[in-house]
């Protein structure tokens, strides 16, 4: 009787362990990106999946663990979503910030596991028995997935932010096309690696078999005693593909990263920041304004006696309407010195408002204004409002409807024209790529992250760089409470604020009119492996599928 029990746990234990293997290899890519910032396990992470993925495919198994990898990689880098709970400082309740904190994170997680899932079963049913086939379509299909979930509101985790802030020089191929350039890199190594595993595996075992054919047929010499066989030959080129295409995208990154900047003195901007630090629980009360009006007021006179040529400061950093802002001190203090500012504050549309970021220029006239196009699910409107609109008030210290700005806007300044982006954005490459094609010269990122714990902030700057890579510009970020930051166009970091700290800072950023392949071209790769793999899946369809080999 104890010998059945045992026997029986041990066959839910192997039975188990697919998924246990999946989960944690997610959660290992989870590790990746702050706090953690274990940057290179992403270039192993897949490989537990990819092996589960292919040797599963005969069972049809392959999607649980899957879901479970998507589950475990997205739980882990979203994490930080849960540091908006409690929201009481909103009106909410304990329990209902609770829940519907945990409603956000496991509803993300879950659309990540569906993600994983629907890349393994494409993967699986297009790829065959072909370990280059999978490989070509499993790269183009994970690019082609991140592409159409980019598009919608729900967007973050990409695996190319993965590499940022710590890997800049395989970064720099997001300037050939886009993040996607990064991701593929990262897939492609990975599967490599995973098919030179389970083609060695499978080597191994016809060996065994073959060995003991010989043996029992007493021909020939058996293949152990030579040292190696053919076979395991054959499978160490995956291997020798793997660590050949990982250096080889990191001497093109290096390439990239080796060129100089070019900083004439005749294109110099000279750019202030002050980070308020105005908890958000104040938002909603006269001693935050106050506060607000206080710090930045002081921080604008501050940086204006340095010298600067203008004054950033972070998303709302004034929680007023455009039509109050001409009586406030700080644009008092715009009049007087006459230093260009980029105030953060809301903008009115009919009813309506938006999150914007003005120009005043040394009158203390409004000249331009761009409203924050990507709006923050649950933070800044209410997806699903028909059912979640009667539990949540919306999570804004304003009484008003919010939308988003236009997906074409242009900013131009007393400077030139810059590309604008407000908090959420970061995460939309497209947002950037677009403005820089447009004429942007240089970037101003403007952000509140107060409500969240620290590893959210550090993710935000780490998409900033990639951003300032892509499009080949100077970038200047400021934040309420941190971290604000000036990048230059190699993504490297010249100064960073601390956290939770009241803070200025002026440094120096040039404008620039370069443009990148992937500013001029657009996502290229993607549409080119999904066409190539597409192909190369149909000549072997029409060649001949009954006598697929590897």
């Amino acid at each position: 009787m104890q010998k059945k029990q045992n026997k029986k746990q041990g066959e839910r234990l192997t039975a188990s362990l697919p998924y246990l293997i999946a989960l944690a290899s997610g959660i290992l890519m989870g590790l990746t990106v702050a706090p953690v910032g274990a940057w290179l396990l992403a270039w192993i992470a897949i490989v537990p999946l990819w092996v589960l993925v292919v040797t599963s495919a005969k069972s049809k198994n392959q999607f649980p663990p899957a879901f479970l990898w998507g589950i475990g990689y997205h739980g882990v880098a979203l994490f930080w979503i849960t540091g908006i709970h409690p929201m009481t400082w909103l009106g909410v309740p304990w329990l209902p910030s609770l829940a519907i904190t945990l409603f956000c994170w496991g509803f993300l997680s879950v659309l990540g596991g569906v993600f994983v899932a629907i890349w393994a079963a494409v993967m699986v049913r297009l790829g065959g028995q072909k370990s280059w086939l999978r490989i070509l379509i499993g790269t183009a299909v994970w690019c082609g997935l991140e592409s159409l979930w980019s598009a919608g509101p729900l967007w973050w985790s990409s695996l190319a932010y993965t590499q940022s802030p710590h890997n800049l020089v395989i970064l720099h191929l997001g300037q050939l096309s886009g993040p996607n350039t990064v991701t593929a890199a990262i897939v492609a190594v990975n599967g490599l690696i995973a098919e030179g595993w389970t083609n060695r595996r499978d080597a191994k075992g016809a060996e065994r078999i073959s060995s003991v054919s010989r043996q029992l047929l007493q021909v020939g010499e058996p293949a152990q005693r030579t040292g190696f066989s053919a076979p395991l030959r054959l499978v160490n080129k995956y291997w020798v593909i793997a660590t050949g295409l990982l250096i080889t995208l990191h001497l093109i990154g290096f390439i990239l990263y080796s060129r100089p900047i070019a900083q004439p003195s005749e294109v110099a901007l000279k750019v202030g920041i002050v980070q308020g630090n105005i908890p958000n629980r104040l938002l909603r009360s006269s001693e935050g304004f106050r506060r607000a009006q206080e710090n930045y007021t002081n921080g604008y006179l501050t940086l204006a006696d340095q010298g600067v040529d203008a004054v950033l400061t972070p998303e709302g950093a004034l929680p007023i309407f455009q039509r109050n802002l001409m009586e406030t001190a700080l644009v008092a203090a715009v009049k007087k010195k006459g230093v260009v500012a980029w105030i953060g504050a809301f903008g009115e549309r009919g009813d309506s408002y938006t999150i914007s970021l003005f120009t005043f220029n040394s009158k203390g006239e409004i000249v331009s204004r761009y409203d924050k196009a990507k709006l923050v699910p649950l933070g800044e409107y209410i997806p699903f409002e028909g059912i979640l609109g009667g539990i949540i008030q919306r999570l804004s210290p304003l009484d008003a409807h919010q939308v988003p700005g236009s997906a074409n806007q242009i900013f131009d300044t007393p400077f030139g024209r810059a590309i604008a982006s407000i908090c959420y954005e970061s995460a939309f490459a497209e947002q950037f790529r677009r403005q820089a094609a447009a004429g942007g010269q240089f970037i101003l990122s403007s952000s509140n992250d107060a409500h969240y714990t620290a590893s959210m902030p550090f993710q935000h700057h780490a998409q900033d760089i990639m951003r300032a890579i892509e499009t080949d510009r100077w970038s200047a970020r400021a934040t309420n409470t941190g971290y604000s930051a000036f990048v230059d166009p190699h993504g490297r970091t010249l100064w960073i604020s601390g956290y939770n700290t009241y803070e200025t800072h002026a440094d120096t950023i040039y404008r620039r009119q370069t443009q990148t392949l992937y500013v001029r071209w657009n996502d290229w790769l993607t549409p080119l492996l999904l066409i190539c793999s597409g192909g190369a899946w149909l000549v072997t369809q029409l060649s001949d599928p009954n006598k697929i080999s590897n």
